[in-house]
């Protein structure tokens, strides 16, 4: 049998939630001396305390009520603008990578407080109090892994958005504006050296002496090129003759895998394309952020520099990478055969790290003043990127339409309330 006090609770009634403007009008009643504070509380059903606490200056009439905001108001607007920004450009952010900038602008507020992530509490909070302007829905279901074709609603959406922002930023005329960036990867072999048959009997192969290398490439529409990005992986060659070996201007980093981050693409944007990129404004910057998302102070900076950042659709990259179309396969050609060992271009390169450098630079140079503009051109040709072709795509590309599910993950995207809203480039209010 319930005890008498759950009975009471039972029956005990809610309070009625008092709201901001009860409570202004409550402030108003008291300041102009027609009520004391507590007639207007009871007029106005708000608590006593909190109207004495405005009336006497402890707290600012406006201000929320509870514990203060792990991260302030404005800086959260920011986020929300970021999210919408991302969601806008083709790649929307998923709750972990939000929840991972969210904490990030928090570490920067807090640099001597032991922290490491927002939690599940703040999450709550944010989308109750951004209901309004943002929205978590599952993510388009897409096919694992590059396949020969593309679904046709994930290629249409990316070539409308491509014309607006041509349209809109006035780039239908200006190739040198218009950037592509991508990576390539070069997988290291051991050399092959012919020896008496006695010699190699007590000879056994070194494990772990295969290396992979990535160059990020980046060229214009019209076939000017920003210095490559060698990324080394596990650590640099020892020594320092792989910068001076290498293409001019071009600089280096490493990671586990030997592959473009989000960490690396930063350093990349930041420090390398903003210097030699063009001086005219807008830049359109076409890459493909699914494999390395791009974080906060690369949309700051994008934003600062009037730079648009426009992400490809998932697994598309064969038939909308401009490089990819020509340049990287040439590119592999002339480094197989520059080698010497007669290895086809996506085998193991027989090089090693150290030497990488000085045989990329000849076959970098090589490429790019033979045949490199030539190619580049016919790429964003290709693509239909540059001039514009949302015909450049035939049957034999696409994907039937067919009715998808959802994946597992959910990314964020406008709420209904602002699907009209018109797209966010650096230099956008909306």
């Amino acid at each position: 049998m319930p005890s008498r006090n759950h009975l009471d609770k039972i029956g005990r009634k809610k309070k009625k939630k008092w709201t901001e403007e009860a409570m202004e009008r409550a402030l108003i009643e008291v300041k102009s001396g027609r009520c004391t504070v507590r007639q207007a509380a009871k007029e106005f059903g708000v608590p006593k305390s909190s109207l004495g606490d405005r009336v006497s200056g402890r707290v600012t009439p406006g201000s929320r009520s509870g514990p203060a905001q792990l991260i302030t108001s404005a800086d959260e607007e920011l986020l929300v603008e970021f999210s919408l920004y991302m969601s806008k450009h083709g790649f929307p952010l998923t709750k972990q990578q939000l929840v991972s900038f969210a904490s990030s602008i928090y570490k920067r507020q807090h640099r001597r407080v032991a922290f490491s992530k927002l939690g599940q509490t703040w999450w709550l909070n944010f989308r109750k109090r951004q209901e309004k302007n943002i929205t978590i829905q599952p993510a388009d279901n897409v096919v694992r892994g590059r396949t020969v074709y593309v679904r046709k609603e994930a290629l249409d959406p990316f070539l409308h958005l491509l014309s607006t922002v041509m349209d809109s930023r006035g780039l239908r005329d200006k190739p040198h504006q218009i950037f592509n960036c991508n990576e390539t990867g070069f997988q290291l072999g051991r050399k092959r050296v012919i020896l008496p048959k006695s010699a190699s009997l007590g000879c056994k192969p070194t494990s772990g002496s295969r290396d992979h290398i990535s160059v990020l490439a980046c060229f214009s529409a019209a076939g000017e090129d920003i210095p490559p990005f060698i990324i080394y992986s596990k650590a640099y060659p020892g020594g320092v003759c792989y910068k001076t070996q290498g293409p001019p201007n071009a600089i280096y980093g490493w990671s586990n895998l030997g592959c473009i981050n989000s960490d690396l693409f930063k350093k990349w944007f930041l420090k390398h394309f903003l210097l030699h990129a063009p001086k005219e404004r807008p830049l359109l910057l076409i890459f493909d952020g699914h494999k390395s998302p791009v974080n906060l102070e690369v949309v700051e900076a994008a934003r600062k520099e009037d730079v648009i950042l426009l992400c490809l659709p998932p697994h598309c990259s064969h038939i909308l990478q401009p490089l990819e179309a020509g340049l990287f396969i040439l590119l592999k050609k002339r480094f197989a055969a520059l080698v010497g060992d007669g290895c086809a271009p996506d085998s193991h390169f027989a090089v090693s790290k150290k030497e990488f450098s000085g045989v990329f630079k000849e076959t970098y140079q090589v490429v790019k003043e033979e045949e490199g503009v030539r190619i580049v051109k016919d790429g964003f040709r290709k693509c239909g990127i540059y001039p514009l072709n949302h015909f450049a795509f035939n049957e034999g590309h696409l994907m039937a339409s067919q009715s998808m599910g959802s994946e597992a993950g959910c990314s964020l995207s406008p709420s209904a309330e602002g699907e009209s809203s018109q797209l966010l480039d650096p230099h956008s209010d909306s």
